[in-house]
């Protein structure tokens, strides 16, 4: 609920005394009231104001760390320390511009979604892109793993050759990902990148619901708003152009890593950093159906 200070609070949603649901009643102050009986919890969960009771009532609901950002409310629901919303490493000290781009579902764990995005040899098998992409792998913490391309613009083509000005060493191809769920896209020439993210969760079908956001450095002035609302907009087509061409297999894929090849290097590095992670666990949501990838993947490939 949004507070009348207009601050955004999480709790549990069933009221400690008897479970009735908290949407069902009413915002009072920075506290919320129970509909049933008229109980007050503050923000924190904790109960300020129980009518029917003369004596102090003990009794709490958990409150969850909840932020604002990029235009989405965010929910923490993992153990303490609470992590950071997910940024855009080049972007992380810069205040930014953003864009909601589309929302969309797709027939699969949100881990296939991340890992189509770090599939070298579908860019050249779905998306006809005349380059191998070889990616350094590296995890930040136990939460956070980034892929960097280190290929430089192939030179065949009078096209390729062209576009190889742009490029001082390798292509610029990056990813960061957060928690198995949420990632941002780094891509283009060396003097304008197109920044991405795509916040993942999986639904109780087992589907991906997904969200797109479009960022870049906040620039002052009136040109600086009117150009990054062309580079926003730039960036929307550079993605809408990308999830296009996969949408397909995410309705059909039944995910089995059987025959992983040298190509699958990044692939295999980000499922043994998904398994080492910790479930952020919520209610019914267990480690099992937060991770639905193969438990023997490390020891089938090796390290």
């Amino acid at each position: 609920y949004r507070s009348e200070t207009g601050k955004v609070v999480a709790l549990d949603a069933h009221c400690p005394h008897m479970g009735a649901h908290f949407a069902e009643g009413k915002v009072d102050g920075e506290g919320i009231r129970c509909f049933f009986h008229n109980w007050k919890f503050d923000a924190q969960g904790c109960v300020e104001d129980v009518p029917c009771s003369k004596s102090p009532v003990r009794a709490e609901v958990t409150s969850w760390p909840v932020e604002e950002k990029y235009g989405l409310i965010w929910i923490y629901t993992g153990e303490a320390p609470k992590q950071p919303v997910p940024y855009v490493p080049e972007l992380e000290n810069e205040e930014v511009d953003y864009f909601l781009g589309s929302d969309f579902q797709k027939g699969c764990h949100p881990n296939i979604v991340m890992i189509n995005a770090i599939d070298a040899h579908h860019f050249t098998s779905v998306h006809h892109l005349p380059v191998d992409l070889s990616f350094d792998c590296k995890a930040l913490n136990e939460n956070n793993m980034t892929f960097e391309n280190t290929t430089k613009m192939p030179t065949n083509s009078l096209f390729t050759r062209f576009a190889s000005k742009f490029y001082k060493d390798a292509l610029t191809y990056k990813m960061s990902y957060w928690f198995g769920n949420t990632g941002t896209v780094t891509v283009g020439p060396d003097f304008l990148h197109f920044h991405i993210m795509f916040a993942l969760r999986l639904n109780a079908e087992g589907r991906t619901e997904g969200q797109t956001i479009l960022m870049t450095k906040k620039r002052p002035g009136l040109l600086g708003w009117v150009f990054n609302k062309v580079l926003l907009f730039l960036s929307w087509v550079v993605g809408t152009y990308f999830a296009h061409g996969d949408t397909k297999v995410f309705e059909t894929i039944k995910f089995k890593f059987k025959t992983p090849l040298k190509a699958d290097h990044s692939i295999i590095k980000f499922i043994q950093h998904v398994e080492a992670q910790k479930a952020l666990e919520w209610g019914s949501w267990t480690e099992e159906n937060l991770v639905q990838l193969p438990v023997n993947v490390k020891q089938r490939v090796g390290t």
